[in-house]
């Protein structure tokens, strides 16, 4: 592989940095840089990341890292790749789940709530930002009411437009300056910062470095990345084909239609596709279900399905 390090964007190299339990610090100091100051976390313990709803017809939520703090504030974490119709619709329902499964403390139960934050690091722009020329990289998002106010504090969206993160090393200036420039560039880099050159980060290079990976962690981290690299040449063709055929009509109207519905033909063709690959061959090199869903988020259902037609069982 030319990459010296791991590319923060797959969900092998984030889970590896900052999902595990000896990342917990990589994690806590990351959330630190965007969370308010009386929100600031000290500890955290990881929780299951699939969440049910309340009936067998509810959907399930299924969130990259899912997190409480000891004082009880809830967090989500999500690496989000490409962009999907109805995202801020799925980052709302999502935050929903810790706050109704609060509700189960007992029956007399005063409606007080911890607070619940859901933080996405996003590899898009929001289209309402491309057409103002908004170039924020961080969004907070909270309920306000019409006075522009603050009318409640508990539930708070954080996302992070990676795209419009543009800052040299040289430019660095706050922690959560080298943070976005280490999920940013990780992957780009051959040789630590000089303005890294911190404890935290020294040893998020070492676990980052994949000259240590043992066979199966670079066997797991290269299926990683090429489920990622290949969804995103998807979209991107997808993408282009669009803007050419927009170009050909010579129409902005065609351009914008044509811009998202390959968007979402891409994404949805281009993950189911691509998920399905990286499975059949997970199974054939002896991988079990939890780590063939953990890295393509296919159903147990569809990995028993690959395994029947293939004729291979789960050791």
């Amino acid at each position: 592989m030319k990459e010296k390090y791991l590319n923060l964007f797959t969900d092998y190299g984030f889970k590896r940095l900052f999902g595990e339990e000896d990342s917990k610090d990589n994690l806590i100091a990351f959330l630190n840089t965007l969370l308010p100051q009386k929100h600031q976390i000290q500890a955290l313990n990881f929780t299951h990341n699939e969440k049910l709803g309340a009936t067998q017809l509810d959907r399930r939520a299924v969130f990259d890292l899912n997190c409480t703090s000891p004082s009880g504030e809830h967090f989500i974490v999500e690496i989000q790749k490409a962009k999907q119709k109805f995202f801020k619709d799925r980052s709302v329902y999502y935050a929903s789940f810790p706050i109704q499964q609060q509700a189960e403390r007992g029956n007399d139960w005063d409606f007080e709530l911890d607070a619940v934050y859901t933080i996405g690091i996003l590899d898009f722009e929001f289209d309402e930002d491309k057409s103002a020329g908004n170039k924020d990289v961080v969004h907070t998002v909270q309920l306000k009411n019409q006075h522009n106010q603050v009318f409640y504090d508990k539930c708070m969206f954080i996302y992070l437009t990676m795209p419009n993160f543009t800052k040299t090393e040289d430019e660095l200036e706050t922690d959560q300056d080298k943070w976005l420039f280490l999920f940013k560039n990780l992957h780009k880099l051959h040789d630590v910062p000089r303005r890294l050159q911190q404890q935290i980060f020294l040893r998020i290079f070492e676990k980052a470095s994949i000259a240590k990976f043992t066979p199966t962690e670079r066997q797991t981290y290269e299926a990683s990345l090429k489920y990622y690299r290949d969804m995103k040449n998807v979209i991107d063709t997808h993408v282009e084909e669009a803007k050419e055929k927009g170009r050909e009509e010579g129409r902005e109207e065609g351009i914008v239609i044509g811009i998202e519905k390959g968007r979402e033909e891409g994404r949805e063709e281009g993950e189911i596709k691509k998920a399905l690959e990286i499975a059949k061959t997970m199974i054939e090199q002896g991988f079990d279900d939890a780590n063939i869903t953990l890295l393509t988020k296919l159903s147990a259902e569809q990995i028993q399905s690959l395994r029947q037609k293939r004729g291979v069982g789960d050791e």
